[in-house]
């Protein structure tokens, strides 16, 4: 087996974890009442654009392996890395689900009697959610040797956070009020002691 097919199972191997990992938590969202839903245009466009790159970029790639003129020479050491990464990836998701429980929502929302949760990989980082999805993301250029369907998760997702972190964080202080600011003071974002 070359190492484009087994890198595009391989990514095709992190989707399947992924959504299996999420399935149940999305079906229990979906039953739970919301107080505050944030969920608006910007925040599904937010959503469109990173599923964009995570996910239909890279599948147009698997099944017609186009755009061809970004493809390059597969190295082992970076699909082994890759596979590594999208390890590391579902580990995270799945402590991060775990941790929020019937917390979980795809999008900016509070639940009827939420709390916040500052136990299990909250613990250290505020946002693990999006370092699984940074680490899927880097999974992806990992395993997919085409400079643009290997990068758009990046691109993708980046702008996703980037454009979503700052309001959730203030969504969560004006629900969570100095409880949050005092989280918020002893944990880091995404990456432990960094950022």
């Amino acid at each position: 087996m070359s190492l484009v097919v087994a890198g595009k199972i391989a990514w095709l191997a992190l989707m399947a974890g992924w959504y299996t990992l999420r399935y149940p938590f999305e079906r229990r969202a979906k039953r739970a009442r919301v107080s505050v839903d944030e969920m608006k245009l910007a925040d599904r466009l937010r959503m469109t654009v990173s599923a964009t790159g995570l996910g239909i970029v890279p599948l147009i790639y698997l099944v017609t392996g186009e755009p061809a003129f970004a493809s390059y020479q597969p190295r082992p050491l970076l699909f082994a890395l890759g596979v590594v990464v999208a390890g590391a990836a579902l580990v995270m998701f799945r402590l991060t689900h775990k941790a929020l429980g019937r917390m979980w929502s795809v999008s900016l929302q509070i639940k009827q009697d939420h709390s916040l949760i500052t136990t299990g990989v909250y613990g250290r980082l505020r946002h693990p959610m999006y370092t699984a999805f940074w680490l899927m993301a880097a999974a992806q250029a990992l395993l997919l040797p085409n400079w643009m369907a290997g990068a758009a998760g990046l691109v993708g997702f980046g702008f996703l956070f980037f454009s979503r972190v700052g309001p959730e964080e203030r969504l969560m202080e004006q629900v969570f009020g100095d409880d949050y600011r005092d989280y918020k003071a002893r944990t880091k974002r995404v990456v432990p002691f960094f950022y």
